[in-house]
């Protein structure tokens, strides 16, 4: 069984206090790194104060986008307001690949005019406490997301970890740099750290498209929703024209339930709830529609295929 936790509108209302935490993290984490750098005068160190930038803009841009998601339905928008979950995850992973691209620009500008560091060992325990900081709110927000299916504070949470490696890799690069005195070593970690984060990048803007696009359900759900239809096959029930999407946290699913013609309405009926019940059971968060067909009428096979 899928196990999922279930939020109603004021629920998910409520998450808006995770990108209230990622925005303060960033205001933190940029006054620190850009501490880092003035002591130092590293360009890993300043690409990774411009990141934190990109993270405080990803956290303002996921608050606006989460107050709209929680908004219940309404005329105009009669399955709610989840899919405004996928811009803020679109816009992180394109303002991770900006990150990356404005990191690799400073980084082989520094690589061909390289300059020595100074007062390296304050300037990265600086920028320590700053990626324990980023840690500690990134792997919370992924946490929540996970939990209660939000995309956007997965995403936030995405960003911020993809953040804290970037930090890892310009400490390691900071700080051999200044004991080997090659000082070419700070921008050429810098580049390979950039080159890392975009995959980040790419893969968060392929989840937002697939999000807009109506994907299906992930594997494991559709297999919980198969083996539920399974149980009732073995009673004599059959179904076809089964139809599943996602919309952020909320999930919905469509089927055609084929009871003998012979059954009254009111059985019929029971097993077409108990059908949507069972879905809803293993799914969580879904929508649930079902349409009844006598199993014998050669008409009701006529719309199995999706068009």
């Amino acid at each position: 069984m899928v196990q999922n936790s279930e939020l109603g509108p004021a629920g998910r209302a409520a998450l808006t206090r995770y990108a209230w935490l990622s925005i303060g993290a960033a205001f933190t984490t940029i006054g620190l790194k850009i501490g880092a750098y003035l002591l130092t005068g590293s360009v890993g160190l300043l690409s990774d104060a411009a990141e934190s930038g990109v993270n405080l803009a990803g956290a303002v841009m996921a608050l606006a986008m989460l107050t709209i998601a929680a908004r219940p339905p309404d005329e105009r928008h009669a399955h709610g307001h989840s899919k405004a979950e996928y811009f803020a995850s679109g816009v992180e992973g394109l303002l991770i690949l900006i990150a990356a691209a404005a990191i690799g620009a400073m980084a082989v500008e520094r690589l061909f005019s390289p300059r020595p560091l100074a007062q390296v060992g304050p300037g990265l325990a600086v920028s320590v406490v700053a990626s324990l900081i980023n840690l500690a709110v990134g792997l919370s927000l992924l946490r929540i997301g996970k939990r209660f299916h939000s995309i956007t504070l997965e995403a936030d949470g995405h960003h911020l970890l993809t953040d804290v490696w970037t930090s890892a890799g310009v400490i390691v690069g900071v700080g051999a740099a200044a004991l080997s005195g090659w000082h070419s070593l700070d921008p050429i970690v810098a580049i390979l750290v950039a080159a890392n984060i975009v995959w980040t990048g790419i893969r968060l803007m392929r989840r937002s498209v697939a999000g807009l696009m109506d994907a299906s359900l992930p594997e494991p759900e559709q297999r919980a929703v198969e083996g539920v239809l399974a149980r009732y096959r073995q009673q004599g029930v059959e179904f076809h024209a089964l139809r599943t999407r996602q919309a952020a946290a909320q999930r919905f699913v469509s089927v055609h339930v084929l009871v003998p013609g012979a059954s009254s309405v009111h059985d019929a009926h029971h097993i077409a709830e108990n059908v949507e019940h069972d879905i809803r059971a293993v799914l969580g968060n879904a929508v649930v529609t079902t349409h009844l067909e006598p199993v014998e009428d050669e008409i009701s096979h006529y719309d199995i295929d999706i068009h």
